[in-house]
């Protein structure tokens, strides 16, 4: 498995023969400034969705038609999507599981918001926030939380899914703080390694990883460059 951060919450999964974005915030991110987007969407298949914010929606319609991206969400998300031109979209929701090809997703529980504000002042409630569990044979079984606040359910997460990498939102403000994301991963998790992600893009959360590694006392922190890839 190959993994790439580009900054803020979004991620490129590379399988055998699947190339998945998660959370495709590039124009108006930050941290992703001065990097390509065609580089970073390159040989997309899937997008995979763990809420309708604008920070993680991103450009899923605008990938999703270029490069004809099938596109996983919730069911809220999807029927919203459609009504602006989604045509490829496979809806999910907390709890259920999803086969594609040479991977499954597996919609969990996260405690957060999600709606979208449109340029008309509407806001409109694009369903239930969720962290995504993607599972491919033969490779580490991957746990994005997306926004989320600890909580107790983490065990059962842990319990069913046994995930060994942990996508880990450390930002504050509108998710876990260092110290709590590292309770987090601590107290419910046997991570094999923690991405730290959800911050160093806007000033008003956390600016580094620097807090969050010393909080999580030696264990196995991979504090990413935006647009470094590595194996997992």
């Amino acid at each position: 498995m190959k993994l790439t951060w580009y900054g803020h919450s979004a991620f490129k999964v590379e399988l055998k023969s699947s190339v998945i974005l998660i959370d495709p915030f590039f124009n108006g991110n930050p941290a992703f400034d001065g990097q390509s987007i065609e580089d970073a969407a390159s040989g997309c298949t899937h997008i995979v969705l763990t809420h309708g914010h604008g920070d993680h929606m991103g450009d899923t319609l605008e990938l999703a038609r270029a490069y004809d991206a099938m596109v996983i969400a919730n069911f809220d998300l999807c029927m919203w999507l459609q009504s602006k031109g989604l045509e490829k979209f496979d809806p999910t929701n907390t709890g259920g599981t999803v086969e594609h090809g040479d991977f499954s997703v597996t919609y969990v529980n996260a405690v957060h918001s999600s709606a979208h504000l449109t340029e008309d002042g509407v806001s409109h409630c694009l369903g239930n926030a969720n962290g995504v569990v993607l599972k491919a044979e033969g490779e580490p079984i991957l746990y994005h939380m997306g926004d989320t606040d600890i909580f107790g359910d983490m065990a059962l997460i842990n319990e069913i899914h046994h995930p060994q990498v942990g996508l880990v939102p450390i930002g504050d403000r509108f998710t876990m703080g260092v110290e709590v994301a590292a309770m987090a991963c601590k107290r419910f998790f046997q991570f094999d390694a923690v991405i730290p992600c959800h911050y160093g893009s806007f000033p008003i959360i956390a600016e580094t990883a620097d807090a969050f590694v010393d909080a999580m006392a030696g264990q196995q922190v991979l504090v990413a460059k935006v647009g470094e890839t590595f194996e997992i």
